[in-house]
Order: structure tokens, then C-alpha cells, then sequence
């Protein structure tokens, strides 16, 4: 069981969205989170790498551990191949990977157990069954508690879950991102599986909409993703413009607006917007208290229609969902 709204981590020590920000200030921010009734954490070890474990690790300290769902993934490794480009990732789902990532989150976190251990993307070169066979082990040995995918397809959510129980699946879902509705979310409820959204707020852009790009720094992914660029920006701003129209016809802002319609999907969803500021995580908090009738859902569900947004979530090559299949588990067989 966890808290309506999760704490995403990652912007505190990740460049991903601009530069880290001071650790201190950043302890304040996740303790605020957990005595304001937050209980999950998610982080992963890509997250700097490895420094935003160790924030968290540093901010559970002194009875906080206990108060909190701590979550946080393996898999997406930066690459070592001098020949690839620069920041580069690769993705690693073999069982000594797997169990070597493990021992060194655990180390980062300075824990003894991991709450929610995610996939976090996956390894098209290992069947899924072998990946999810060494996390079955994991939490035999009372390492990992419950056992996460991140990016995952139907069929590898459903080959996964005949080894072991998958707790949770992390997806991107927000009035901007809608794709996994047609399998993902389906198959998740058919076998009970709980839902994490990530970027409930579309990186942002549901917050501020095309403004946000001027206040992004150099080192800022998003600048790269093809739903920022120029020639996709003028129909996403329409977007953005009617869900503003309807915020203010309810009182609130749009980042609290595309907040509740996720929050409307129901009790087995959770978004984990991050936020680095206090008054924002504030802000997302109360997107609880909104009410979405079912002309409200209907309307939203309109504005953030499949034509409605224009440019692909990623840059081609990435892993998603949509190519996430993995080899049968007789091929690994064979090989081994």
C-alpha cells in the first residue's frame, strides 16, 4: 500500500532536467514530502549515476526509512564502448547484472532491503524469464520485497508475471502520453497489477507549456525530444492552451488539472511527479482535493485526444514499450 501521489527523485541529482541541485536543500524537499503523507520514493541508479541513491539513502536517515515505500530500478547503464556516442546508454538484464546492481543499490541506499525493485528498461537480448528468475531469488533471499517493470510490453508484463508477481509497472501516462491505454493499462488491471505514472505532467509541458523550453538549462535532455522541438511545438501548445481554458474554469492551475485527471484513473494509479521545490510539491499535493465529474473526464479525454500531440515521448532508437519483446526462453536455453 502506498500514498495516492508518489515523490519522483530523479531531477534532485539527474542532469537529465538541467543541473543537480544541492543536496541539503534537496533532504528538505524529500522530508517535507514524507510528513506531508508521501510515502513512495522513486529513484533508480542511472539517476546521476548513482548519487540519487545516495541523496535518498542520506535522507532516510533517522527513523524516515520506516515512513516510506522506497523504490528504485536497474538496467540502463551508460555505455563503454568508445566508439558510441557520448551519453549513450545500454541495457542489462543478465542474472549477474541483475544481482550485482542490486548489492550496489543497496550499498547507495544504505539499506538492507529494496520496498520495489524496477526493471527499468529491457534487455531485448534475455529472455524475460531469466531476468525476472534472478529477481525472484533476490526476494528469497529478502534483498527486494516486490518486484517492478518499467517500459514494458503486454506480453513481456504477462511472461514476467508467470515467474514471479509483478507488483507495479512504471509507464508514462498524462494528457500528453495516452498509447498505453490501448494494451498496457489493460493488462496490468487483468492481472492486478498496480500502475506508477511517471511524467504525469508531460516533462512539464503540461505545467508551463512551450515557455518552459526558456528557462531550460544547456544540459537539459528535453531539448532533444522531438515533442519540444519548433516544428512540434505549435500544435502541443494547443494542447496546453485548452487545458489552461478549463483550469481556469475550475480554479486551479493546468499542472494541478492534468494531475487529477491521472489521479481519476483510478485507485490502483499512482503519478510520481518530481519537483525540486517545495512550494511545487505543494502545489501537486492538492491536485487531490480536485473533482472530475464524467463531463470533466470526458472533455480532458477530448482536449488529449490521439491527434492532439504531435512528435514521438522519445528520440528513435530509445526503449519504450513499443519495442521491448524479449528472445524465448528456449533460446536462452540453447545458448547457455
Amino acid at each position: 500500500m502506498i500514498s495516492a501521489q508518489g515523490l519522483g527523485c530523479m531531477g534532485m541529482s539527474a542532469n537529465f532536467y538541467g543541473l543537480p541541485k544541492p543536496e541539503p536543500e534537496m533532504i528538505k524537499v524529500i522530508h517535507h514530502a514524507i510528513n506531508s503523507g508521501v510515502t513512495l520514493l522513486d529513484t533508480a541508479d542511472i539517476y546521476g549515476p548513482n548519487t540519487n541513491e545516495i541523496l535518498i539513502g542520506k535522507a532516510l536517515k533517522g527513523g524516515m526509512r520506516e515512513r516510506v515505500v522506497l523504490a528504485t530500478k536497474f538496467g540502463v547503464v551508460l555505455a563503454s564502448d568508445d566508439k558510441r556516442a557520448e551519453g549513450s546508454r545500454e541495457v542489462h538484464g543478465d542474472p549477474a547484472y541483475v544481482r550485482a546492481a542490486c548489492e550496489a543499490s543497496l550499498k547507495r541506499l544504505d539499506v538492507d532491503c529494496i520496498d520495489l525493485y524496477y526493471q527499468h528498461r529491457i534487455d531485448t537480448r534475455v529472455p524475460i524469464e531469466i531476468t525476472i528468475g534472478e529477481l525472484k531469488k533476490l526476494v528469497e533471499e529478502g534483498k527486494i520485497k516486490h518486484i517492478g517493470l518499467s517500459e514494458a510490453s503486454a506480453s513481456t508484463i504477462r511472461r514476467a508475471h508467470s515467474v514471479h508477481p509483478i507488483t507495479a509497472v512504471e509507464l508514462e501516462w498524462s494528457l500528453w502520453s495516452r498509447d498505453v491505454e490501448e494494451e498496457i493499462v489493460p493488462t496490468c488491471r487483468e492481472l492486478g497489477i498496480g500502475i506508477v505514472a511517471y511524467s504525469p505532467l508531460g516533462r512539464g509541458f503540461l505545467s508551463s507549456g512551450p515557455k518552459l523550453l526558456e528557462d531550460m538549462e544547456n544540459e537539459d535532455y528535453r531539448k532533444h525530444l522531438p515533442r519540444f522541438q519548433a516544428e512540434n511545438l505549435e500544435q502541443n501548445k494547443i494542447l496546453y492552451e485548452r487545458i489552461c481554458e478549463m483550469a481556469a474554469k475550475k480554479g486551479c492551475t493546468p499542472s494541478q488539472l492534468a494531475l487529477a485527471w491521472v489521479h481519476h484513473q483510478g485507485n490502483d494509479v499512482c503519478p510520481i511527479p518530481g519537483t525540486t521545490k517545495i512550494e511545487n510539491f505543494n502545489q501537486n499535493i492538492e491536485a487531490l482535493s480536485i473533482k472530475l465529474t464524467s463531463e470533466d473526464m470526458e472533455e480532458l479525454e477530448s482536449i488529449g485526444s490521439a491527434n492532439a500531440v504531435q512528435g514521438d515521448r522519445y528520440i528513435p532508437g530509445m526503449s519504450t514499450h513499443k519495442n521491448s519483446e524479449t528472445p524465448p526462453i528456449s533460446s536462452w536455453k540453447a545458448t547457455e
